[in-house]
Parts: structure tokens; C-alpha cells; sequence
């Protein structure tokens, strides 16, 4: 299931978004001392124990304990709802960065690393599209502020810049999804990576032909062995961040050079 930002009321998302408009409460909302900022952290909680398809107006009112009616007077509905939530949990990664020096590439480095830990805690993050209409609140401008001054005065100009960032957040949110497919697999299963490759190992052995797929069987073993599977999304982030961040370098020292 994914979700997509921006297709609630853009000025009724905004207002709420920077709390320019906070509902008065009243009535039971007022009893159970709701506000927007409750909402939207049982709307994180909900996600992050169930995941977004979890996630309805009716199921966060029984939840907060409260009518679903009383649950729209604080947020006008679901799209503007993950809007919502998606800002307050980017808003985290200034508490995730922590750069091991000042210069760029560790920078960028913690950029990663921290937008990695950002999919840990919130692996529904996944299943959001937030690229194309990015939900414009404090939370997204703070990680961007962030993100940018990691490359700031490497000498890339402000388009380069930009670019490297969205390289780098799009590089993370693809490995991370393959720890997230691994996990849901084995909810789904109820057996670990390992166990059904061994289910499916003898299988493989009588069908397939090591003269038609040389490569795959020269390679394929001895990568599952060092990985101890088909595919390490953790080893494959950081083997892929290096060559990034090596790419990277190559661009910042040609641009510094001209």
C-alpha cells in the first residue's frame, strides 16, 4: 500500500502543517486533551507497530479513545493526516546526525546514515511518495537545511548540490527497502531467509543447468556464502555508499579543478 503526499487541501495541510491553525478544543476532544501534535503521534505510533495500512481516522479515534467525528476537528482527513506525520518524523534527523568530522564527505556520510536510521524507526516512511509533493512543513525544511549543508562549500554549485542530496536520499530509501521486504517475507512465511533457501535449495540443484548459466554459477555461491543470502541489504548499502560517496568525490575534485 502506498501513500501519496500532497493530494489533501494544500492551504488547510500548510496551516496545520507550521499549527498557524490549532482546533479549539471542545467537546470530548477537549475531555481527552486532544490536539493536532496527539493526533499525529498516534498516527506515528499506529504506523510504526502496524504499518500504513493500519492507518484510518476510525482506528486512531478508537485508539485516542475518542468519535471518529472528533478525531476530523483536529485533522481534516487522512491525506492531510500523512502529511502530517511524514514531516514530524523527517523533523527527526537532526537528533540521527552525527558527522564523524567536518568535512563533506563525512557530512554526507552521516546524511546517510541518518536517513537510514530515519527507515529503522519508520519503515512506512517506504510507502510513501513524498518526492513529487513533498509535504513543505518544518520537519522537511529542517532536513533539507541539513542535508544541503552537509555539501555546502565543497564547491558544487546549488543545482549540483541538490542532486547529490536527492542521489544519496534515493540511494538509502532502495536499500533500506530490501531490509523491509525481508522482514515482511518472513511475517508473511513465518520462516527466516535462511530457512527457505534451504527449502528451496534442493530444488535448484535438480533444475538448474551450471553450462547455461556459467557466470551465475560460478558467482552465485560464493556471494550467498559471504552474505549467508540471495541479497544483504545491509551489506549493499555499505558497499554502495562508499562507491557513492567515491563518485562523489570524483565530481567535487573535477568541479574544484576547473
Amino acid at each position: 500500500m502506498t501513500e501519496i503526499t500532497g493530494t489533501g487541501d494544500p492551504a488547510r495541510s500548510m496551516a496545520l502543517l507550521w499549527r498557524e491553525s490549532e482546533p479549539a478544543p471542545r467537546g470530548r476532544g477537549a475531555a481527552a486533551g486532544l490536539s493536532v501534535d496527539r493526533v499525529v503521534t498516534a498516527g506515528i505510533a499506529l504506523a510504526d507497530t502496524e504499518g500504513l495500512g493500519a492507518l484510518s481516522m476510525r482506528r486512531l479515534a478508537t485508539d485516542l479513545g475518542v468519535g471518529a467525528m472528533t478525531v476530523y476537528t483536529y485533522v481534516p482527513g487522512k491525506a492531510e493526516l500523512v502529511d502530517l506525520m511524514v514531516d514530524a518524523v523527517l523533523g527527526e534527523m537532526a537528533d540521527l546526525y552525527t558527522p564523524a568530522s567536518d568535512d563533506w564527505r563525512a557530512r554526507l556520510e552521516a546524511v546517510a546514515r541518518a536517513n537510514w536510521s530515519l527507515y529503522e524507526r519508520h519503515p512506512w516512511l517506504l510507502h510513501v511518495a513524498a518526492s513529487g509533493r513533498p509535504p513543505l512543513g518544518p520537519g522537511v525544511m529542517a532536513k533539507y537545511e541539513l542535508e544541503l549543508r552537509a555539501v555546502d562549500g565543497s564547491g558544487l554549485d546549488e543545482v549540483a548540490m541538490d542532486a547529490v542530496v536527492t542521489l544519496v536520499d534515493g540511494f538509502v530509501a532502495g536499500t533500506a527497502r530490501g531490509v523491509v521486504e525481508q522482514a515482511a517475507a518472513q511475517q508473511a512465511t513465518g520462516i527466516s531467509e535462511a530457512e527457505w533457501w534451504a527449502a528451496t535449495e534442493p530444488f535448484v540443484a535438480r533444475v538448474f543447468d551450471a553450462e547455461a548459466y556459467p557466470t551465475v554459477a560460478r558467482v552465485g555461491p560464493i556471494a550467498g556464502e559471504a552474505q549467508q543470502a540471495a541479497y544483504d541489504p545491509r551489506r549493499a548499502f555499505e558497499f554502495g555508499l562508499t562507491r557513492l560517496l567515491d563518485g562523489i568525490a570524483v565530481l567535487v575534485e573535477g568541479t574544484n579543478r576547473s
